[in-house]
């Protein structure tokens, strides 16, 4: 297992430079890649081109592009476009999204998400090979069959001749097209302990492809707090918590909710989210189980979380994609250093 670093959404930690100071260190400790997220503030693709000029050995990655803000074909591009910027070191992370920002903010139908993503994920590798893209799906048919458009194929010629893709999933059934059509997955709220139903999805997928987990990445993105008291550790995210399980989504249509609940989480879960629904963000964040935060992150001291580190690398995650908590960027970047601690401490380094 190798340690990766999630910056999430650039700027949120009060600038830019605090990430990029991140991003430096993760690279200068020898992680394996560096993430950065979209939803509807910061996008990935110009973050990425900016790390990819201020790094040079670190992987960088989409976590992830969203697939109704841009065609299959414009990704293509933009994960050419980033692959040769950064000297062939781009990892492409793809995901629906959810109902909410698909189609409130970018004003596409959030319908047929698994065959979306199937197509989509054709497209982009397709364009990527440089072959001539003609298609014809449920979704996307390339050239439109009424007009003037011929089949091109890309014209840059990409660094390498496949870009790994990687494709953020929840449900059983979208974990398990991951496992068919992709080269790695990138789960959230992941937690050992519940590891066994999202791999038996994973193998299922993988069969279907006529392949084994073997060279798979599982890269989980896990929250990091470092002290003394793994519970105090837990409050600064709560928040993060309170507002996938609460906010990311409508009552009706809460992925994250939902996977809460089959964690055995049912019923806190419905209560963080009536709770953030009405608005009341720090009683939705007081009412996240210190359970459920002990069971999705790293919290306490070098010693706890190098324990937790070898059940996650038991559990099979093959990146563990850090995402710090700390009251400044120098605080994160000492989280940082305690992670590569707790990772030699437990003896599952790659």
């Amino acid at each position: 297992m190798r340690l990766g670093l999630n910056v999430g959404y650039w700027g949120m930690r009060g600038g830019g430079a605090d990430d990029l100071a991140l991003v430096l260190e993760a690279e200068r400790l020898g992680f394996s890649v560096a993430w950065a997220a979209e939803a509807y503030g910061s996008d990935a693709v110009s973050v990425l081109a900016y790390l990819a000029a201020r790094t040079s050995t670190i992987d960088l990655g989409s976590a992830v592009f969203q697939i109704p803000a841009r065609t299959p074909a414009m990704t293509a591009m933009t994960a050419a476009t980033l692959d040769t910027l950064s000297g062939g070191r781009f990892r492409l992370g793809l995901g629906v999204s959810g109902p909410q920002v698909s189609e409130g903010w970018h004003g596409v139908r959030f319908a047929k998400p698994l065959a979306r993503t199937r197509e989509y994920v054709d497209i982009v590798n397709l364009a990527l090979s440089r072959r001539r893209v003609q298609y014809t799906g449920d979704t996307y048919q390339l050239p439109l069959p009424d007009g003037p458009g011929k089949a091109l194929h890309l014209m840059l010629h990409p660094v390498r001749e496949h870009i790994p893709v990687y494709l953020a999933a929840i449900g059983p059934k979208n974990v398990e097209l991951a496992g068919e059509i992709a080269d790695g997955w990138q789960p959230v709220f992941f937690a050992p302990e519940h590891a066994s139903d999202h791999f038996a999805a994973l193998r299922a997928g993988r069969q279907k492809a006529g392949k084994e987990l073997d060279g798979f990445d599982i890269s989980a993105t896990v929250p990091i707090s470092v002290g003394d008291d793994p519970r105090a550790c837990a409050d600064p995210i709560r928040p993060y918590s309170a507002l996938y399980l609460g906010g990311m989504g409508s009552k009706e249509q809460n992925f994250y909710n939902a996977l809460a609940g089959r964690m055995g989480y049912g019923r806190p879960a419905a209560q963080v989210q009536e709770l953030y629904l009405a608005r009341k963000y720090d009683q939705a964040a007081a009412a996240v189980p210190f359970e459920f935060v002990d069971g999705t992150a790293l919290l306490g001291p070098v010693e706890r979380i190098a324990d937790r580190m070898q059940a996650y690398a038991d559990a099979g995650v093959t990146t563990l994609s850090l995402a710090p908590y700390g009251t400044s960027a120098e605080q994160c970047v000492e989280v940082l250093r305690t992670a590569a601690q707790a990772l030699d401490k437990a003896g599952v380094a790659a």
